[in-house]
């Protein structure tokens, strides 16, 4: 029989949930931005939260607050979230009640959290991944249990979220690779407005049976002994075994589904009084009585529990409010890169193609630092990636630390979160830049916000690598550019190499950073053979040879007497769009600048402004469809900041504004810039 004093530290936690529910719920005015509370999941919450150490991670939903009680925060601290203070100490008052962030060695580990249904499953599942391999090399970052307890991870859901394709990818994963992750599903019925008879055929207990190897149960989540005596038994099976499971807990939902979307706009008095019969509280008060509890005690505790929710919710109240002056704090964190070092021609050194570069980079990377991994589509040991850009490098390393992935875009790029936030750097691979947008939600959603959200304390170290461009007839769904969509993410940094010293410079700055890079590799150039890009090839640069984000170069240099004299212009690009400019630079001697920008974000506009001043005429060059891109808004800043130095508007080229690149090798090069084109606008850009 459970231990009373579990049963009667569970009562008074349940009592200060609803005390803080009804408080909220009186105090709506100053209540004013949309939360969720736990009523009526408060026994499978705490029955879960009770069996965690601080070695263990923890992934709670928006309707998680019990689960926080019950790991050791206080009303105080939750409640300034809920209004959005500056002392609230898992975001500063920059995100929702109950989306906590935690780092600390009381309690388990609570990465990010986001409001996007169901996005939490690959990111969590993630962290099992990357304590799974700190287990495989014994690594000293792995932290144990007082007792040598190995951790575990939960996985927090609701029911209405397990559709998610994403949530599919994540129990995929984790059975594939056997990782110690929980995934709790918490079923009200409710998905908003919507019953489960609507919206789904089956419930996630049932779901979980088309999926092998994911151990399942089915519990009644409104009785607390019930679900304690489930979770502690599941997460003794998680520790030692280190494999997947799933808990079901059914529970009733007492509350409204948000502040903002409340329970009497779309449930009927029946409906409600069904959910009330499976109330936590009362439950468990009756069974404290059972056991010979006192009436009066229990009283005490509601009394107490009310008295204390009270004080702390007019000291939560009464607290100050963000320096708005902090507002664009931790976008990202201090990068250790930010001069350039080693040698980038040191004598003795061959030339290497691009691809090689990279390969290089990467293998020197993976010696010196063991928490380094590599996966994604075909990169693994049969082919070492479509362009051979990961050739031999699971020979040398293992399978454990470079290997396949599923057709999986999502969980490739969001389980870098989870993986980052146990201390392993992954770098990963979309296969083709154009089929990166399954991803999106979790680059979004997930690792552009995580730093910013969690005031710093889990940037997302990430190194994303995506083969980008068209050249030779590889159609519309291998030839695409991205840039633009990339740069549209705020809290992400995008890399675009266009020379192999650079291609190595930079991805060791980009696997140093801890903030999230996105490495743009042109295919066109990863071999120089595109007639022209010859000069891709370089000396390879030292092993200790790193490159700054954000520093541009100037791949050509005007004569200052051409500049003096008005004759010359400068051409801003990257990529290709480097070698289309220097080749119809020929046709103009000593008249024209090259800029190579080399990183898109962050961007050196001290060169570009510096140089444009110089010229008072420029070119944005790019290869992405020109409408709306990052080239015209680059056109703009550019306009603004040197406008009275402008002896011609600011002219942008790109591609033409079709949807896709064609297949047909003609119809390629009509939609294309190329250096004829080039030329024709820098002699009507001399002239003007």
């Amino acid at each position: 029989m459970m231990h009373t004093d579990t049963l009667l530290k569970a009562y008074r936690l349940m009592c200060t949930a609803k005390a803080m529910a009804d408080t909220y719920e009186a105090n709506r005015a100053i209540c004013k931005y949309v939360h969720s509370t736990s009523r009526g999941h408060e026994a499978i919450q705490l029955a879960a939260a009770f069996q965690l150490l601080p070695c263990d991670y923890i992934s709670p939903y928006y309707r998680d607050e019990s689960i926080l009680l019950g790991l050791g925060f206080s009303p105080y601290q939750l409640m300034l979230q809920l209004l959005a203070k500056r002392d609230d100490i898992f975001t500063g008052g920059r995100e929702y009640y109950s989306h906590p962030n935690y780092r600390g060695a009381d309690k388990p580990a609570i990465i990010h959290q986001s409001s996007a249904t169901g996005m939490q499953a690959i990111p969590t599942t993630g962290v099992a991944q990357g304590i799974q391999y700190l287990e495989q090399i014994n690594s000293d970052k792995l932290i144990k249990g007082p007792g040598g307890e190995l951790p575990v991870v939960i996985c927090s859901l609701g029911d209405a979220s397990v559709t998610e394709g994403e949530v599919s990818e994540a129990f995929q994963f984790a059975i594939l690779k056997k990782l110690p992750v929980i995934y709790l599903v918490q079923d009200n019925n409710w998905g908003i407005s919507a019953t489960s008879d609507e919206v789904r055929v089956m419930d996630a207990y049932d779901y979980a049976a088309g999926f092998p190897g994911l151990d399942r149960v089915r519990i009644d989540g409104s009785n607390f002994e019930e679900s304690f005596d489930a979770m502690h038994r599941v997460v003794q099976y998680v520790r030692q075994h280190r494999t997947p499971y799933l808990v079901q807990a059914k529970v009733p939902l007492l509350g409204h589904h948000t502040s903002g979307v409340r329970r009497e706009f779309y449930r009927t008095p029946d409906d409600l009084e069904k959910h009330a019969v499976n109330d936590p509280l009362p439950r468990l008060r009756l069974r404290l009585l059972q056991l010979g509890v006192d009436s009066q005690q229990l009283q005490s505790i509601e009394k107490e529990a009310w008295a204390a929710v009270n004080e702390q919710f007019q000291k939560a109240a009464e607290a100050p409010e963000p320096d708005p002056a902090t507002v664009t704090d931790h976008v990202f964190v201090p990068t250790p890169v930010t001069r350039e070092q080693g040698q980038r021609q040191p004598a003795g050194n061959e030339k290497i193609i691009m691809v090689d570069a990279a390969l290089f980079a990467i293998r020197e990377i993976m010696e010196d630092y063991p928490e380094a991994m590599l996966y994604g589509q075909d990169v693994g040991r049969r082919l070492g990636g479509v362009f051979r850009e990961a050739a031999t490098l699971a020979e040398k390393f293992s399978d454990t630390r470079v290997f396949n992935t599923a057709i999986q875009e999502a969980y490739i790029i969001g389980s870098t979160v989870g993986m980052s936030a146990v201390g392993v750097k992954p770098i990963v691979e979309v296969q083709f830049a154009d089929y990166i947008y399954p991803g999106f939600n979790q680059l979004v959603t997930e690792i552009s916000k995580s730093s910013y959200l969690t005031c710093g304390k889990f940037p997302v170290a990430t190194v994303i690598r995506v083969p980008v461009g068209a050249y030779g007839g590889g159609g519309p769904y291998h030839s695409g550019s991205i840039e633009t969509t990339l740069l549209s993410i705020k809290g992400i940094k995008v890399v675009y190499p266009s020379n192999a010293a650079d291609m190595k410079g930079l991805m060791k700055a980009a696997f140093l950073d801890p903030n999230p890079v996105v490495m743009l590799e042109h295919k066109g150039l990863y071999w120089s053979k595109v007639p022209g890009t010859e000069d891709a090839k370089t000396i390879e640069p030292s092993r200790d040879y790193v490159l700054p984000l954000g520093k541009a170069a100037l791949a050509l240099k005007a004569d200052d007497t051409h500049i003096t004299n008005g004759e010359s212009c400068c051409v801003i690009t990257y990529g290709m769009g480097v070698y289309w400019a220097r080749a119809a630079a020929k046709n103009f001697p000593g008249q024209v600048d090259v800029i190579d920008l080399r990183t898109l974000y962050p961007l050196d506009e001290a060169l570009i402004f510096e140089r444009v001043k110089k010229h008072g005429k420029c070119l944005v060059l790019t290869e992405e469809q020109q409408n709306n891109s990052f080239a015209e808004a680059l056109a703009g800043r550019i306009s603004y900041a040197c406008f009275q130095w402008l002896d011609a508007p600011v002219t942008v080229m790109g591609a033409l504004n079709v949807p896709a690149v064609p297949m047909n090798m003609q119809l390629e090069q009509a939609m294309l810039p190329n250096s004829e084109k080039v030329a024709a606008t820098i002699k009507q850009l001399l002239r003007s």
